[in-house]
């Protein structure tokens, strides 16, 4: 091998060197494979200050909470006993996209998660659809910025136990803090001003003082209340999923700055939405594109054998999947799966077999593979990437079937194997674990009552028989209490039938 050619040698690493080898990524990432990145800023933290930033939820500037302290305490103290490692890198989606790299990691280290952090993840951040319709890049840190200083002028104004006691309801509330659909633009004030001059207009022109004489039927005062009642049911506008947002609107005790306390934690919890549907998908094509990169950083002499056996021996720790019956078994590897399915995707597209042929007729033999995954990280989400992408193929090399576990019978029932019907049910089922709907509660707020007794009523729609658990439900239903000043109550109903199968009331602390 050419050493002229080589970035580097040994282990040690300097900015300059750091430098050099993110531009050398760049022509690959960028120049052979097509991925569109925002601007990168790498920063290197020490093994503490990445401590610090991902047991504050993962980010780089964040207010302060008991809670990530104490986070902090237990993952310290596993790190520190050997029973936990760091993690390599930690990156932000925002523009510039922040990548933060230890400063105790080797120079090819560094350099697998340049690949990793600055440009598989940093392209998936850009171009997916989820994150596009959930998230401003521009924004985060700025908006990061704003929430660390407001929460800490609010606890210097109104005290450190009442903006933690806010603080400690928004959090127990944040995943039903979301907004699972695409945000309707509400109509402009222009226009509603418009509209009502309009109908005000009408009314003028056709009025008739005979009218007003005569007195009301029943009807017409039944007419009359119940259009109050629509509108109030308009300016509501239930039932509303999101729970965070409809407290903070409406709740009729909060002061001003507690409002803004529940709309800073709501907007965090947005920021996580899209990260919690495309986890496969995310590390899968950050996995996919550090392995190309390194990869070819070898075959044009710019890392050396010594680099390539470093490299391959933490890629392989990273996509190991341990067998079920393996201590460390924790579920399906997120790296390692996705890792196989971009792989897989790879051999579809250049050396399909006749069943790929008939599975995958759009992209069987079609060549130009980063194309095609180019498409599917834009386009798709973990549910519909499995269920569309994952190839009986790589459910045999993989070893994959359907167990039922029925409670109530001594024996496990093998539901699909090896066959035709038995790879179409085991994609779905796989997908199904995906399916960020089916592993949150469905809650809205199905009622409120802003002129009478106050009461506020959420209703929690059971599917598959996934009831909540009384001990959490009745803890969480006093902070929701608590933030809206009055009684609450929350209804389980069967989504199927419409039968009540649990009912659960909670008052406001004094």
């Amino acid at each position: 091998m050419d050493n002229r050619k080589l970035l580097y040698q040994g282990p040690e690493w300097d900015f300059e060197l750091l430098r050099r080898v993110h531009d050398a990524i760049e022509e690959i990432a960028i120049g052979e494979m097509g991925l569109n990145v925002y601007r990168n800023q790498i920063e290197v933290i020490t093994s503490e200050q990445m401590l610090d930033a991902y047991t504050s939820l993962g980010m780089p500037l964040m207010y302060s909470h008991w809670s990530f302290g104490k986070r902090y305490s237990r993952e310290e103290m596993l790190y520190r006993k050997g029973a936990q490692s760091l993690a390599y890198e930690l990156v932000i989606n925002s523009d510039p996209c922040v990548a933060y790299v230890i400063e105790e990691n080797s120079m090819t280290m560094q350099t697998l998660v340049t690949a990793h952090a600055s440009f598989g993840h940093n392209h998936f951040f850009k171009n997916n659809y989820l994150f596009r319709q959930w998230t401003r890049a521009s924004r985060v840190l700025d908006d990061l910025a704003y929430a660390k200083r407001f929460i800490a002028d609010c606890e210097e104004r109104y005290g450190l136990q009442a903006v933690e006691r806010t603080l400690d309801a928004a959090h127990a509330l944040m995943p039903q803090g979301v907004s699972r659909y695409a945000p309707k633009h509400p109509a402009r004030a222009k226009d509603i001003a418009i509209k009502a001059e309009s109908r005000k207009s009408h009314q003028e022109a056709t009025f008739n003082d005979l009218w007003r004489t005569l007195p009301k039927s029943k009807e017409r005062r039944k007419t009359d209340h119940d259009e109050s009642q629509e509108g109030d049911d308009n300016t509501l506008r239930l039932p509303e999923e999101n729970l965070l947002r409809f407290l903070s609107l409406h709740a009729p005790k909060l002061k001003d700055w507690q409002r803004e306390v529940l709309d800073i934690v709501r907007k965090t919890a947005q920021y996580f939405y899209p990260q919690q549907q495309t986890q496969l998908m995310n590390e899968g094509c950050a996995t996919f594109v550090h392995y190309q990169i390194m990869n070819r950083l070898h075959e044009t002499g710019q890392v050396d054998e010594a680099a390539m056996l470093e490299f391959l021996h933490m890629h392989t720790a990273v996509v190991t999947q341990p067998d079920f019956d393996d201590r460390r078994f924790r579920g399906i590897n997120p790296y390692a799966l996705g890792f196989a399915m971009m792989k897989d995707i790879e051999r579809i597209c250049e050396t399909p077999e006749p069943e790929d042929l008939e599975w995958f007729p759009e992209i069987a033999g079609r060549g130009n593979f980063m194309q095609v995954l180019r498409d599917a990280w834009a386009d798709y989400r973990d549910e519909s990437f499995v269920l569309q992408f994952l190839s009986p193929h790589l459910i045999r090399k993989l070893r994959l079937f359907a167990v039922s576990d029925i409670s109530g019978s001594p024996h496990l029932s093998v539901d699909a194997i090896h066959d035709e019907a038995g790879y179409r049910e085991i994609r779905r089922r796989m997908a199904h674990q995906y399916d960020l709907s089916k592993r949150e509660p469905e809650i809205e707020v199905t009622e409120a009552d802003l002129k009478g007794n106050r009461r506020l009523v959420l209703t929690h729609r059971v599917r598959d028989g996934k009831i909540l658990s009384s001990d959490d439900c009745n803890r969480v239903l006093r902070h929701v209490a608590n933030l809206w000043g009055y009684r609450v109550r929350l209804i389980e109903i069967d989504a199927d039938t419409g039968s009540t199968l649990n009912d659960y009331d909670a008052v406001a602390l004094p």
